[in-house]
């Protein structure tokens, strides 16, 4: 039965929990993943219990309505089981990356008053511990691996000794002081209410009519970032489904075959790099695999193009088709995808292969889903219509053309109580009748889809006065099989650059191809700017080529630098939810992009 006609998602995640813990107590809610990769289940009884234990802990510490506790820690069932009980006492709970700054997590600790602190390893707390004297607000510090039997297990056994009943917050009580990224400056304070969560995770079931205590994930995104959380934690904990933990990135292909999901949140490059690994593999095999691999493929596309099946499409499909879907467990049937739009091309493909992707649109400040593809209502190019209760606005006075784009608006049950500590900040984006700027430029379309177009903060204008959308031309560099990363770079100047990632061994390779034979560091030495060698010039003109009727001929970058520097959370280069530092990334190379400009 679907969910919706089941029953309603309550307006508090207290509530949300416990309705779960209560209808579905014997079934598996989190899988976590042992060094030999197999999976070990627990149930919504066993984890509603830690639940309660730590709350009562957390009463004991002196937690009550409107304390922060934070955690630093990847997802694991802790995290889950530190959350809800922090729900269950009135409070605001405060997640950290594990992979963060310490400078960072020191800064969030002191703006949000951090009463107590759960994190994940004994080094983390052993740096806290030194800044004791800086943080004066911050009680107890609570350590899941501690080795010495100070962690965890005993502060839930503290709490065992005395049980507290959960609290009823009201809906529009805070419930998660959640930081963003802090790409232009220091991270600002998310404040975001129990109905902010409750009517994103019911909106998206409404939509999600299978999503059901059958249903499974494999959780790949972090939940310390909204989307990660909401789309995942929530919404499968809410109906009783199961979600497996994964270990890490590198073991997400092996932990798919383990979880066999039903359903996937994810990120664009997720698919991205199976599509390209898929079909780097059939290109190097070539001969009967690749026949059959285009065979297969055209007969899907006309398939889903004309809604007709014919015996050579299933034939092709159980030959090639189902080894795509086996990669992700054979049972995924759709995948969410946000954070960024999903190239039209390979969504078109995984919608042929059987594994439909379902672009969705939001930001931290909106809970974070504003709009949504789903199976009954989808568009390809598009991130979908706005989701129940929930308005879009296009404000059209910055922009000075007639193309019907403006900064999207967002208006509904979602959209954040402010920012914390930070009254100015709060008033820059939010419109006098309640609405949010979200920075972002778009149009609706006839149908009532959104489409987004650029970031206003990142356009910038050619010397010729035309505007230009970095993001677009660097996602569709990015699909060039070679390339990891791409940054243009073109404000006030006659033409873009862009400096390149590249993967050393497949850009050598693609030279090779193209008759080139100078050692990689000497392709890697400078710029595209006329003065170089033929050899760089050819890679130049590879990469153009490749944009050709993908962009237009003014957005399409002229000259290059080309790196092979990662470009990584580590390093400083990327957000924590992978979004790019343009400003560390200048600093960092501005010299040498500058000089692609030079005659």
């Amino acid at each position: 039965m679907p969910y919706e006609r089941e029953h309603e998602t309550p307006d508090t995640l207290v509530e949300m929990w416990e309705q779960s813990v209560a209808r579905h107590p014997g079934r598996s809610a989190f899988g976590t993943r042992d060094v030999l990769g197999r999976y070990t289940w627990t149930t919504f009884r066993d984890v509603g219990r830690r639940v309660d234990d730590v709350r009562a802990a957390l009463a004991r510490a002196g937690v009550g309505p409107g304390d922060a506790v934070g955690v630093i820690a990847n997802n694991r069932v802790e995290w889950a089981v530190a959350a809800f009980a922090t729900y269950g006492l009135g409070a605001r709970f405060v997640p950290m990356y594990e992979a963060e700054l310490p400078q960072t997590w020191k800064y969030i600790v002191r703006d949000s008053g951090t009463k107590v602190l759960f994190v994940s390893r004994p080094e983390i707390g052993a740096r806290f511990e030194a800044m004791r004297a800086e943080l004066p607000e911050l009680e107890r510090i609570v350590v899941f691996e501690a080795r010495d039997g100070s962690g965890l297990a005993a502060f839930e056994a503290d709490g065992r000794a005395a049980p507290q009943p959960s609290r009823r917050p009201d809906p529009d009580d805070v419930a998660q002081l959640i930081y963003t990224s802090g790409t232009t400056g220091e991270p600002k304070g998310v404040l975001l209410t129990h109905r902010n969560f409750t009517s994103n995770v019911r909106a998206a079931l409404r939509l999600f009519t299978d999503l059901d205590a059958s249903s499974r994930t494999l959780s790949i995104l972090p939940w310390a970032h909204c989307y990660g959380q909401t789309a995942d934690l929530y919404a499968f904990t809410s109906v009783g489904a199961s979600i497996g933990i994964a270990g890490g990135p590198t073991t997400i292909a092996g932990d798919m075959l383990r979880v066999r999901p039903t359903h996937l949140i994810a990120v664009p490059r997720i698919f991205n790099r199976v599509h390209e690994a898929i079909h780097a593999k059939v290109r190097a095999e070539g001969g009967l695999t690749l026949r059959l691999f285009e065979a297969a493929v055209a007969a899907a596309h006309a398939r889903r193009a004309t809604g007709r099946a014919t015996v050579r499409a299933a034939v092709l499909d159980t030959l090639v088709l189902s080894k795509i879907r086996a990669r992700f467990g054979g049972r995924l049937k759709g995948a969410l995808t946000g954070s960024a739009k999903m190239n039209l091309e390979i969504a078109e493909f995984f919608h042929d292969v059987g594994i439909p992707v379902y672009d969705c649109y939001g930001m931290t400040e909106t809970s974070p889903a504003v709009t949504m593809n789903c199976p009954r209502a989808f568009k390809l190019g598009t991130v979908g219509r706005p989701i129940e209760h929930v308005r879009v606005v296009i404000d059209g006075s910055r922009v000075d053309d007639d193309t019907g784009e403006g900064e999207i608006i967002v208006y509904g049950p979602n959209v954040m109580v402010g920012y914390h500590n930070k009254p100015e900040a709060t008033a820059a984006v939010m419109t006098a009748d309640g609405g949010l700027r979200t920075g972002d430029r778009g149009h609706l379309d006839e149908d009532g889809y959104l489409h987004i177009t650029g970031r206003f903060k990142e356009q910038f204008k050619l010397e010729n006065g035309k505007y230009v959308f970095p993001a677009e031309i660097e996602e569709a560099i990015q699909l060039i099989p070679y390339v990891v990363n791409a940054v243009v770079v073109g404000d006030g100047r006659p033409f873009n650059v862009s400096l390149i990632v590249v993967e050393p061994v497949a850009f050598e390779k693609r030279a090779r191809e193209l008759g080139v034979t100078q050692p990689l560091d000497e392709l890697l030495a400078g710029g595209c700017d006329g003065t170089l060698s033929a050899a760089h010039e050819a890679l130049c003109r590879d990469v153009a080529s490749q944009l050709e009727g993908k962009l237009g001929g003014y957005e399409i970058p002229k000259r290059f630098l080309f790196t092979t520097e990662a470009f990584t959370v580590e390093n400083g280069l990327l957000t924590q939810t992978l979004k790019l530092k343009r400003r560390e990334v200048m600093a960092r190379y501005g010299a040498r992009i500058e000089a692609l400009y030079e005659p």
